[in-house]
């Protein structure tokens, strides 16, 4: 009888740590996702005026991609694709929202982070959201704010709602915000002045950076910085701009050790180098490119911190660790800020046309790269791929129907893993607002618009022309010679495609 106890003690104690194995087997996914970082803005790609020890780091020990994509020039359509797996130009209301849009991204439908919870998986957000909250653009602010991250597949979130230069300044922690005193309560309005505080328009005298021109950075004054949007009350839960940075790296590495002993999504999106640039004060003036400089070496800083703590606490092995950024560069994009006189050389576009906004390949062409020490060997891959892959490649590799086949997602896990240098056949590429372009094998086909040729405020070429462009990016990565003239049959085939994908809702 004893040996027969002991022999089930034995198959229950094999059991337990068998299963335990497999669970550890399951590796940890963190996607660190940048604001506005240029393909050239790193020096694994080629940037020799700004150093980036840790992303060169993260780049060595794993897949460097260079010919990685979003889905669009700006920020919210580019993170709607990444949740969603759709393309943002099918569903109106995906342009850049203001910080009081209500929730764009589908609660009712499968997310990035759905995908993870159904395999098991713990998920939070930390950083930058910019997709909308609540139900309308009219809601309480001193109230719980539903529906938000956690709608969409978050089981924690620790955000701000939109961008650094729109109001509410503030941070908000699952449906609330942080420190909120009901003795001061929260006004935020888009269209008329709320409240006395002081605004750019009226204090100029009152604001340590000045705003460019015409782009509507004056409106309520939050330390000294006037943004886009009014707001009044809420003074004890504003935050300042230099700490942002280390309120989001602080939470995303609480919750790495907070769920270290069960596998996590971490969807870690921050706020640099996107504007108003006012890195820490460690940074200020250290990369002699001015501030944005400084917040791009900040950037990079974060990026370290998180992979030494995962290393610190054993998970390095276990981790698959993504970088890479929502959309191109942009220099004067609101703010004085030096980031156009104090340039020095640096070119954040590196061999690229364009930048954020464009249609060009420097909108949306970005630095990604991916790390899986131990599990995939280091190298540099030409594949296409687009963040709105992850949806059906994480699918597949978890084993989990998601309907990605049905969306605009594909599973390049192969490519994203280093074992295949064969990405996407086609991708659409989105600008501004709907100009659109295809590429196909090394052709990029740009369809006729009619919009401005460069955006005035921040002097970007958007890519717009009132007749078709081709380009051979095998030969021209720089999209400098239109070759539609010289490729009818090609310009009409992509046409035709472009067409077709266009339809396929």
């Amino acid at each position: 009888m004893n040996n027969l106890i002991k022999g089930i003690v034995s198959a229950v104690v094999l059991l337990y740590v068998s299963f335990g194995t497999l669970a550890q087997q399951r590796p940890n996914v963190i996607f660190i996702l940048a604001d506005d970082l240029g393909y050239g803005d790193v020096s694994s790609y080629g940037a020799t005026k700004i150093k980036t020890p840790n992303l060169d780091k993260l780049s060595d020990q794993g897949i460097r991609f260079t010919n990685a994509h979003t889905t669009s020039a700006t920020c919210t359509p580019s993170r709607y694709a990444i949740l969603t797996g759709q393309y943002p130009w099918r569903k109106t209301g995906t342009g850049i929202l203001p910080g009081d849009a209500a929730l764009i991204v589908p609660t009712n439908e499968i997310t990035l982070p759905k995908l993870f919870k159904k395999a098991g998986y713990n998920t939070a957000i930390v950083g930058k959201w910019h997709l909308g909250l609540g139900e309308a653009v009219d809601k309480n602010w001193n109230q719980s704010i539903k529906p938000g991250p956690n709608e969409t597949g978050f089981d924690y979130s620790y955000i701000f709602p939109a961008t650094a230069d729109r109001v509410p300044t503030v941070f908000m922690e699952n449906h609330n915000v942080v420190a909120l005193d009901s003795l001061d309560p929260i006004a935020v309005d888009y269209k008329n002045k709320v409240g006395n505080d002081p605004t750019g328009l009226e204090n100029p005298e009152l604001l340590k950076m000045k705003s460019s021109p015409g782009q509507g950075h004056n409106n309520t004054i939050v330390n000294g910085i006037g943004r886009i949007g009014f707001m009044s009350g809420g003074r004890r839960a504003r935050w300042t701009d230099e700490e942002v940075p280390m309120t989001f790296l602080s939470k995303a590495k609480d919750y790495i050790e907070d769920n270290r002993d069960h596998p996590f999504f971490l969807f870690y999106t921050l706020t640099e180098p996107h504007v108003p640039r006012m890195p820490s004060t460690m940074f200020k003036g250290k990369s002699g490119l001015g501030y944005r400089g400084d917040a791009i070496l900040q950037l990079d800083w974060a990026v370290g911190e998180i992979m030494k703590h995962l290393e610190f606490l054993g998970l390095k092995e276990n981790t698959i660790l993504l970088f890479s950024s929502d959309n191109g560069p942009v220099l004067d994009d609101g703010y004085i800020d030096g980031a156009v006189t104090q340039l020095n050389g640096h070119t954040p576009w590196g061999p690229l046309r364009g930048g954020k906004y464009s249609v060009f390949e420097a909108g949306t062409r970005v630095p990604m790269m991916l790390s899986w020490p131990g599990t995939i060997k280091p190298k540099v891959s030409s594949a296409m791929i687009s963040q709105v892959d992850l949806l059906g490649s994480f699918s597949k590799m978890l084993n989990i129907e998601s309907g990605w086949e049905k969306m605009d997602s594909e599973d390049v896990l192969e490519a994203l893993l280093g074992k295949s240098q064969k990405g996407r056949t086609y991708l659409v590429e989105q600008g501004l607002r709907d100009n659109l372009a295809i590429i196909k094998d090394h052709w990029k086909f740009i369809e006729p618009h009619g919009g401005p040729a460069i955006e005035r405020l921040t002097n970007i070429e958007l890519g717009n022309l009132n007749k078709p462009q081709l380009y051979n990016l095998s030969t021209d990565i720089g999209e400098l010679y239109n070759l539609a003239d010289k490729y009818p049959e090609k310009v009409k085939e992509l046409s035709i495609q472009l067409e077709q994908i266009r339809n396929n809702n």
